[in-house]
């Protein structure tokens, strides 16, 4: 970069972070890699068939669809949403709750903009999905983090650490949680953890983002509450996503919140894209009203389960079982494993010599931290290639402990 371009930068440009999995993306598509890093979906259950039949709403709609549309999103599809969400939500949300983002990280990213100030604080997971707190971070924001168990976010933690942090004058806006099957931790907030959540954030006077991508993808056990629906204060702000359930390329996700809070998030939206791609939206809507979407659901949650008892049972076959922690997920795309004895870096240079690739853990914590965790997507791989991965990690491990002594 020239001297007068990086005497141009903005402040906010000079501390920018980028995305370290975005930044890798070169690395995991080299011929032979075998990746276990992007939360990417299986392209193999993609219902292309299936979608491709909605297309025919271009012909029917096209003089509408392919112009500009409402920042709000497609009325169509906010009508289906409000619809297929109310047994989640509690209720049928009013179309002014209701925002079509692009992508539900963009929800985080309009939450920011409409109540971060630089030097704010958000209080998050200790482990949390770097995608959106680095997009936080960029904004302005810091971070008080929460430390995790098997059963998600110490939720009686929160309080202490927002008033110490509120004695020292800081400002805390909003809490960020994924509940179901976190990513990168797996593990899932309890129900009276739920429960406690939303009377802190009551009690504190605080924003919840509600952050769910996977609570569709839930492998076993009895779903548990949105934290939407035990709000009675008009305090969570919930995102939903296509991304995981249909497809990652439509990016078409969805806010649902109260009116006020969404009107401006709407507000931010206008100079930021405008709208959510309209073809996106409609092509999205017509799979949805179809009846494919609650058809094909049942089918992504079986092969997905049965690519994480996969990576499961490699574990168990192939890794020093003394040497790796780990949550199995009941649900999701993630195992979060920690190896006390290993250095993630290390491991992470030692598997991409044996062509495996995996995100290492550092990046998930916003405060600093990490250095012996690393994430694994199980969805995106083959069995056999999962087979072959883990196998090749199992070995990088030992090679690593043998030369430590």
């Amino acid at each position: 970069m020239s001297d007068t371009i990086q005497g141009l930068l903005s402040q906010s440009a000079r501390g920018i972070k980028p995305s370290p999995i975005r930044e890798m993306f070169h690395l995991i598509r080299k011929p032979g890699m075998i990746s276990f890093a992007g939360g990417m979906p299986d392209p193999d259950i993609f219902p292309v068939e299936q979608f491709h039949q909605g297309a025919d709403i271009l012909l029917e709609e096209g003089r509408d669809i392919l112009q500009y549309g409402v920042t709000e999103g497609y009325t169509p599809l906010k009508e289906f949403l409000s619809r297929w969400t109310a047994p989640k939500m509690g209720r049928e949300p009013s179309m002014n709750e209701i925002l079509i983002t692009s992508g539900s990280s963009q929800v985080a990213d309009l939450l920011t903009r409409a109540t971060v100030d630089r030097g704010d604080y958000v209080v998050c997971e200790e482990t949390s999905f770097l995608g959106n707190t680095i997009n936080m971070y960029n904004q302005g924001a810091n971070f008080l983090t929460i430390p995790c168990d098997e059963n998600g976010m110490l939720v009686d933690k929160i309080s202490d650490a927002v008033d110490q942090a509120r004695s020292e004058g800081k400002k805390v806006k909003f809490i960020y949680t994924i509940p179901n099957f976190h990513n990168p931790l797996g593990c899932t907030l309890s129900l009276e953890r739920r429960k406690e959540l939303v009377a802190v954030a009551k009690d504190k006077g605080l924003i919840i983002l509600e952050d769910d991508p996977y609570g569709c993808v839930r492998f076993e056990g009895d779903e548990l509450p949105t934290l939407y629906s035990l709000d009675d204060a008009g305090l969570v702000l919930y995102a939903g996503s296509f991304s995981k359930i249909l497809a990652p390329g439509t990016r078409v996700a969805w806010a649902i919140g109260p009116k006020d809070l969404i009107r401006t998030m709407t507000v931010f939206k206008q100079g930021v894209d405008t709208c959510t791609s309209v073809v996106a939206q409609a092509l999205v809507y017509k799979y949805c009203q179809s009846g494919n979407l609650d058809a094909f659901l049942p089918k992504i949650v079986s092969h997905y389960r049965a690519k994480r008892d996969a990576m499961e049972a490699a574990f168990a076959k192939y890794l020093p079982k003394e040497e790796v922690e780990y949550v199995t997920p009941k649900g999701g795309f993630f195992y979060w494993l920690t190896t006390p004895n290993i250095r993630a870096e290390d491991l992470f240079q030692r598997c991409l010599e044996k062509k495996v690739a995996f995100v290492c853990g550092a990046p998930f914590f916003p405060n600093g931290g990490g250095e012996h965790s690393f994430r694994m997507c199980f969805t995106f791989a083959s069995p056999e290639e999962t087979d072959r991965g883990i196998k090749a990690m199992g070995e990088a491990m030992r090679e690593l402990l043998a030369e430590k002594g």
